[in-house]
């Protein structure tokens, strides 16, 4: 069953988004060279709870974090530990935030210090998909329209959409019907209506598309341990254009802010 917001919960979603959003903020102005991923997942978690939120993802079927942080080839679902971030790698930090009932979910994919150029081609290709995916995601639509935005976006550039891992809807559960594929066909797959609240998230690997998953039983990583890239926005399926609920200002004024070069291209 697809359940369909009503305005008065896509504000309450919105609401979460916006927690959400200055989460990811905080997170972004502290990944630096010599720091550690459960220390970005203890800060996480702390500042979600000072705004009177839950993390989402914090045991949800048992996963023991607030954040989702998968370093190099991992894709998603890397669990925050001991890695101290050096120059060279990346890191998708995943976050959801749990409002007044109401869920949002996104993701940010960051270079640490110097990364070799077809990396940042990588990331800046998964994220331009994204937004080629929301473009995609009005009323009258297929869901395969979203899926083959991004594909085609990315596959052009040389790279890789992981077929195994999906968006999906959003709202009073962190995950709902329909899943949003990466990936489709033009004019293929469910009608996109008013009111459905998704989470488009590509996930774009360097190299093959194929992934395992490890013993640990979450974390999801490229077969042939090449980096990955993974972004997402929490959205509303709307007449002429999709809305944008959750944001990346927070991380791009962060970014600046840290002298990061990357990530200053699109602020919405």
């Amino acid at each position: 069953m697809i359940l369909y917001k009503t305005e008065e919960e896509i504000e309450m979603i919105r609401a979460s988004a916006d927690v959400l959003a200055r989460t990811h903020g905080e997170v972004a102005g502290m990944i630096r060279e010599g720091i550690t991923t459960r220390e970005l997942d203890r800060r996480a978690e702390e500042f979600i709870r000072d705004h009177g939120a839950q993390p989402s993802f914090k045991g949800y079927n048992g996963f023991p974090f607030s954040l989702c942080i998968s370093p190099n080839s991992v894709v998603v679902h890397g669990f925050p530990g001991e890695h101290v971030l050096k120059s060279g790698d990346v890191i998708s930090v995943d976050c959801g935030v749990k409002l007044n009932g109401y869920h949002s979910d996104s993701a940010y994919t960051y270079p640490v210090g110097e990364v070799k150029p077809e990396v940042t081609a990588l990331l800046e290709a998964t994220k331009q998909s994204l937004y080629k995916g929301i473009e995609q995601a009005v009323a009258g639509n297929r869901m395969g329209d979203v899926g083959y935005a991004i594909q085609d976006h990315v596959e052009k550039q040389g790279f890789s959409v992981v077929r195994e891992l999906v968006g999906h809807g959003i709202g009073k559960s962190l995950h709902e019907r329909p899943e949003v594929p990466n990936y489709g066909k033009r004019g293929a797959g469910l009608k996109l209506q008013s009111g459905l609240v998704i989470a488009i998230e590509p996930m774009v690997n360097l190299g093959t598309k194929f992934v395992v998953q490890e013993k640990d039983g979450w974390t999801i990583r490229t077969k042939d341990r090449q980096p990955s890239a993974h972004f997402e926005h929490t959205v509303v399926v709307r007449q002429n254009k999709a809305e944008i609920l959750t944001s990346f200002a927070y991380i791009e004024k962060a970014l600046q802010q840290t002298s990061q070069p990357y990530g200053q291209t699109i602020i919405d």
